[in-house]
């Protein structure tokens, strides 16, 4: 599809030989003046001769330059693209910050379009029947297992958060029929986590998992929300990965309180009221 496109550049980048994946940088470097360029421009640019480019556009499902053009200016209207704009020994602090932004603003917009709705759904009915609810995750992941025990706690169910492997072990063994478990795993891959899954499942538990596509975690769950993101953590330190997931709990914990109706709302405010002793009064613009 035409959306796909700038991801299909992206995920193909090592598979194209020397010469196109240079068309491929300059044209992910710079999508929208891209879509401007003639084709003489951009083999110029890449360095490379202009029939080079148009095998490259070949490549990928176009009949030539000027079809590629069209579909990577669509691709650029459904959303915004993932960009590789790698932060350089010498950025300034303005520039490294807008390359961050950008990245996760991109990164965000990518899972929102891609995410399965009706997976939402599954999960949200999952936590909604819950007896109580486990969330387990490691290093990134275990910050924001506990950002969703804040979240999830005031649905007046136990909710607690588990960022340690041997404690996560025990309350797995320990799960019953009506527990939930939610897996927090951006590459699903950690070893000790999908045999966590695996015992919590097979003591009773719901496991919900919240992790990347078709990875071994996906095996072990009841079911998942599956999201892939543009980020090697294998290498770096792991950034827009992370927001996506607090977004995507932020998502399932406003399901679970529509769910609840609003006979729930007096709780909710209830604790919210417990909070207002707690601050300074706001002062008003010139008080």
């Amino acid at each position: 599809m035409a959306h796909d496109l700038i991801e299909r550049l992206r995920q193909r980048l090592e598979e194209l030989n020397r010469s196109e994946r240079k068309v491929a940088n300059v044209i992910l470097e710079d999508p929208a003046s891209a879509t401007s360029l003639s084709i003489a421009s951009l083999a110029q640019a890449a360095s490379v001769s202009e029939p080079t480019v148009n095998r490259f556009c070949r490549n990928f499902g176009a009949k030539g330059f000027p079809d590629f053009k069209i579909k990577l200016a669509q691709s650029l209207a459904g959303g915004t693209p993932y960009v590789t704009r790698a932060v350089e020994p010498d950025d300034s602090a303005s520039q490294y910050t807008d390359k961050i932004f950008d990245a996760t603003i991109a990164a965000l917009d990518e899972a929102r379009r891609a995410i399965d709705m009706q997976a939402v759904e599954r999960m949200v009915d999952y936590l909604t029947q819950a007896r109580q609810i486990h969330f387990f995750g490691l290093g990134a992941s275990g910050a924001v297992a506990q950002d969703a025990q804040h979240k999830f706690f005031r649905f007046n169910l136990p909710v607690v958060a588990y960022v340690d492997v041997l404690m996560q072990r025990m309350v797995a063994a320990a799960c019953h029929t009506g527990d939930v478990v939610v897996v927090i795993s951006y590459t699903g891959r950690t070893r000790e986590l999908v045999d966590i899954a695996r015992v919590a499942r097979e003591a009773g538990a719901v496991v919900l998992g919240i992790t990347a596509p078709a990875s071994p975690l996906t095996n072990e769950c009841t079911a998942t929300l599956e999201v892939a993101t543009p980020e090697d953590t294998d290498h770096y330190l792991p950034m827009t990965s992370r927001m996506i997931q607090l977004t995507l709990l932020d998502a399932l914990a406003t399901g679970v309180t529509l769910r609840r109706g609003e006979d729930f709302l007096p709780h909710l405010k209830k604790i919210k009221d417990s909070l207002r002793d707690t601050r300074f009064p706001v002062r008003k613009p010139g008080g």
